[in-house]
């Protein structure tokens, strides 16, 4: 399927991205759901370790269980996923200009650089969002302190709380939600900056720094539009999240936190359907805006038409035009 190849209104573009993501279902949810199933199998390995553990009367292993199960899926959502996204990027890429793609060819064609498009990742979220990360760890501590210093976790003791401490740990509530909405702001508009550095780093097969210093040229001008794409998936991505897991969650808090056996596996498969629904329309309409902003400041369409026509040569090595890019530089690295 081919997508003609010129300037795009926002509407437009949530109409190519809801047109090419119904076509291409199969394709595209079919990349995600290598992603949704490491998390699926991840998933299920937690809740067997949970049970063993909640049948042999071992609470500290419990606890060691989930909080270790948090960061290996943290850890595997941010490698997994970002080898997912640049594979879902460079299908799209494929299917915006009219080439055949395949789950099969999208992962052949970005796993070489897999650790590139985590690096990149990496360094997005650290730019965008470590502020917040800072602040949300400092006010813990400073709660976990506060708890333990009054001993409120002391069933048999009343907590020895003054009015001095209660009247700081309210300035310091008020300061931390204050500094997380400035610095939560801060993270969206960098976010926006960096929004189209994958389909860079994919398309183009740019560097890590590269692509993010071509993102912030290219999203300008536009981030207003993007915001209003990632505000409608992350809408869509809460509904569906809500309309599989709220009844997990209100039988979660029923039976004290533990889910019968079934219903937790049965938890883990909806959440591996949303993973898969969701991923595309990220990648999706995140490539038809770079592709748009390079029509808009770069003429990307009529090189594109020159180029098809044969009548320009084949794109310079150190930035490659999008169409006929090598798929790995020789020596390449994964800065």
């Amino acid at each position: 399927m081919q997508t003609t190849l010129r300037p795009l209104t926002l509407g437009e573009i949530l109409d190519r991205t809801a047109e090419l993501y119904r076509a291409n279902f199969l394709l595209l949810a079919g990349i995600s759901s290598v992603y949704a199933g490491v998390l699926l199998v991840l998933g299920l390995l937690q809740v067997g370790a949970q049970r063993w553990f909640s049948a042999m009367h071992m609470n500290t292993g419990l606890i060691v269980a989930a909080v270790i199960g948090i960061v290996l899926i943290f850890l595997v959502s941010l490698v997994c996923g970002g080898v997912a996204v640049a594979a879902n990027t460079r299908a799209v890429g494929w299917l915006i200009l009219g080439e055949p793609a395949s789950i099969s060819a999208a992962y052949r064609a970005v796993m070489p650089q897999a650790g590139r498009y985590v690096w990149l990742l990496t360094i997005i979220y650290f730019l965008a969002w470590f502020p917040c990360v800072l602040i949300y760890a400092g006010y813990a501590v400073l709660m976990l302190h506060y708890v333990r210093t009054t001993g409120m976790l002391n069933a048999h003791a009343a907590p020895a709380i003054d009015q001095k401490t209660a009247l700081m740990l309210l300035g310091a509530s008020v300061l931390f939600f204050v500094l997380l909405v400035v610095f939560g702001v801060y993270g969206i508009l960098m976010t926006l900056r960096y929004s189209l550095a994958v389909p860079a780093c994919t398309v183009e097969n740019l560097k890590a720094r590269a692509a993010i210093k071509r993102s912030v040229s290219l999203s300008k001008g536009s981030r207003g539009r993007i915001f209003m794409l990632g505000l409608l998936t992350i809408i869509i991505q809460f509904g569906l999240v809500g309309l599989t897991q709220v009844f997990f969650i209100l039988a979660g808090i029923k039976s004290r936190g533990m889910l019968p056996l079934w219903m937790a596996v049965l938890q883990q498969l909806l959440a591996f359907l949303t993973n898969t629904f969701v991923g595309p329309i990220y990648a999706t309409g995140f490539t038809l805006f770079y592709f748009d902003q390079r029509i808009r400041k770069e003429g990307f369409d009529i090189e594109h038409m020159m180029h098809a026509a044969g009548m320009t040569p084949s794109p310079a090595p150190e930035r490659q035009s999008g169409f006929d890019a090598p798929l790995v530089e020789p020596g390449s690295g994964n800065e």
